[in-house]
């Protein structure tokens, strides 16, 4: 006996409504108070109207745009070094391997820290007089580097950071993906007599393009919000070299008190991660498409 629709809704609608308000109240209220001049610690009565223009000035300040292109440039890296490590992992890991237990244990560890926790290691081992990296350098006798004081290193400081703590996600969801494939398929591409990069490249990965959409969506998104570890390793710096958008939102709320225009450039940034992420669903709709044919 099929079950009526309304019963379905009935124990997913509350939960779907719930869910509903929570992300659409905080939506809104920040919509709203990017519409008006307002500091905290003082009365909403005072908020000023302006309409517009915080979103104009927004759009118009160099350094949210300088912003966004460091938060393109950390994500585009990020994300793309941590989806070839983390499936390589998994590649190289999805079989009988002794010992797998433990290396699940050890990838999963860096993910599972606080990301402040995270900040405060990666802020040790860069450290330009005490950090091992430096004891390093001079153990074979060269100069050592001011890892967070400099433009260059600093950026690339905040990105293995980064790759380190997440790129155990990545392998996590890849192996997942790995172990529900049907064995039978590709032992039939192996009879067939492709090589281990041939099943690899035309069984494997498109068996699980739909894992990987998802877990690339999810990273991409998350990039964009990342703050903690940037907050602890550079705080933005040296100059403006490793603000990103939510560092740039974080100094104008907290550090301005203008919370009006972070509020306003906050809506920029959601209608980017949106588009982003709403072209890349499109980038796979074509497989799905070829699926239906």
């Amino acid at each position: 006996m099929r079950t009526p629709t309304w019963i379905s809704w009935a124990y997913v609608g509350p939960a779907a409504v719930i869910m509903a308000l929570a992300c659409l109240l905080p939506l809104l209220s920040a919509l709203q108070l990017g519409f008006y001049d307002w500091s905290m610690g003082t009365p909403w009565s005072e908020a000023r109207w302006v309409g517009w223009q915080a979103f104009g000035t927004a759009l118009g300040d160099p350094a949210v745009w300088r912003s966004l292109w460091t938060t393109l440039l950390f994500a585009a890296i990020c994300v793309t070094a941590e989806m070839v490590l983390g499936t390589a992992l998994a590649l190289a890991l999805e079989g009988r391997v002794r010992g797998m237990a433990v290396y699940r244990t050890l990838f999963i560890l860096p993910m599972m820290m606080a990301p402040i926790a995270v900040g405060l290691i990666w802020r040790y081992l860069f450290d330009a007089q005490f950090g091992p990296l430096n004891a390093l350098l001079g153990a074979v006798g060269l100069a050592p580097v001011g890892w967070l004081s400099q433009e260059e290193t600093a950026f690339a400081a905040i990105i293995i950071a980064d790759i380190w703590q997440w790129t155990p996600f990545v392998f996590i969801m890849m192996i997942a993906g790995l172990a529900g494939l049907d064995s039978s398929v590709v032992e039939a591409a192996r009879i067939d007599g492709a090589r281990w990069y041939q099943v690899i490249w035309r069984v494997k990965l498109p068996m699980v393009r739909n894992v990987i959409m998802i877990t690339l969506l999810m990273r991409l998104i998350d990039a964009f919000r990342v703050l903690e570890v940037i907050y602890i390793l550079t705080f933005g710096g040296p100059g403006d070299s490793t603000e990103i958008l939510s560092m740039h939102i974080y100094k104008t709320a907290f550090i301005g008190q203008h919370l009006g225009a972070a509020s306003a450039v906050s809506v920029l940034l959601l209608i980017v991660v949106a588009g982003l992420s709403f072209a890349a669903l499109r980038l796979a709709n074509p497989f799905a498409a070829e699926e239906r044919a």
